[in-house]
């Protein structure tokens, strides 16, 4: 099902959005800017939908040949930017897509719509090149930046442009979803949600990769038993981890939502928010074994790991040191 009731929180933006069309003032060029996988795209496509649809309400109705276009994502006046290298959205590849074709005037709807994914790698040029359509654009157009760094931006775009800025979801409301609309049990959404951090495109991943499962298996293989290991083990798992280095903030991130819950349980003795309540019994032992200035040792720990492998620091060795401080009592 497409459509603004059907998209988790921004009910702010849908508001927004919604007034627009029902006012007539929609404006010429939007910016929308949060994380990856925060809903960028199914908010502007959402948008464009219903801009074009041929009811004219604040619902893509679905039914008409303009919504039915938009699904099959064939719509003729709804363009969606890409290009070809990766990192950079080039001066001619704006050209192309844009600045001659919005000249054209629109096939079947009443606007034309122009989706700039990744706009954060349009290059200076590309931007100067736009500035004189968003400042002078047709009646008809629209053009929708979608960025994870609006800073990326030159001012002179950000200034001429409405921007939206997406919040991060609440965790109760991406579990909901999961289990309503993905099916997954209550304690794997539960995990999924609090590791998305807010973003339903990220919890989605979670949900239904079987990379993320397995590697949350592996994770949590480490943290129940790090500390009985013995240390020819424990340097067998930190060089399987150094194969797979790309995942390495996401084993990391789990391993603090652990450690947390840990903490938090050794403080209330309440099991209601924790993340990984199926492990209660582990989390118990853990949290009956370790002093809370140990927990606050190994969480800060952790954070240090995660700027140490951003500057580059020798990978093992970072890990090395950090399953020293989780096998300290």
């Amino acid at each position: 099902m497409v459509g603004f009731n059907n998209i988790i929180g921004h009910e702010e933006i849908i508001r927004h959005l919604k007034n627009a069309i029902e006012t007539g003032k929609v404006s010429h060029s939007y910016i929308f800017t949060g994380e990856l996988g925060s809903g960028k795209k199914l908010l502007a496509t959402t948008f464009a939908m219903t801009l074009q649809c041929e009811e004219g309400g604040t619902e893509p109705c679905q039914k008409c040949d303009s919504c039915k276009k938009a699904i099959g994502k064939n719509h003729p006046d709804i363009i969606m930017v890409n290009h070809e290298k990766t990192g950079t959205i080039s001066i001619d590849e704006i050209r192309e897509q844009v600045i001659h074709d919005v000249a054209i005037k629109p096939y079947c709807s009443p606007h034309k719509i122009y989706i700039i994914p990744e706009a954060e790698l349009l290059t200076p040029q590309a931007q100067n090149a736009l500035l004189k359509t968003i400042e002078e654009p047709p009646e008809y157009a629209v053009i929708m930046f979608l960025t994870s760094n609006v800073d990326a931006l030159l001012p002179t775009i950000q200034s001429r442009c409405v921007c939206l800025n997406l919040k991060v979801v609440d965790d109760h409301l991406v579990k909901k979803y999961l289990m309503e609309h993905l099916q997954v049990p209550d304690y794997q959404a539960e995990v999924d949600a609090s590791f998305a951090q807010g973003s339903i495109g990220k919890a989605k991943e979670a949900a239904t990769s079987e990379e993320f499962s397995r590697m949350s298996q592996n994770a949590m293989k480490l943290l129940k038993y790090a500390n009985t290991m013995e240390v020819y083990e424990l340097a067998e798992e930190i060089k399987k981890l150094s194969e797979e280095k790309h995942n390495i903030n996401d084993y990391l991130d789990i391993f603090q939502f652990w450690f947390r819950d840990v903490l938090m349980f050794k403080a209330t003795r309440e099991i209601d928010n924790l993340v990984f309540k199926q492990e209660i019994n582990f989390i118990k032992e853990q949290a009956s074994q370790r002093s809370y200035e140990n927990l606050e040792k190994i969480l800060e720990a952790i954070t240090k790991t995660k700027v140490r492998l951003r500057a580059n620091v020798n990978f093992e060795l970072a890990l090395e040191l950090l399953f020293l401080t989780i096998r300290e009592k």
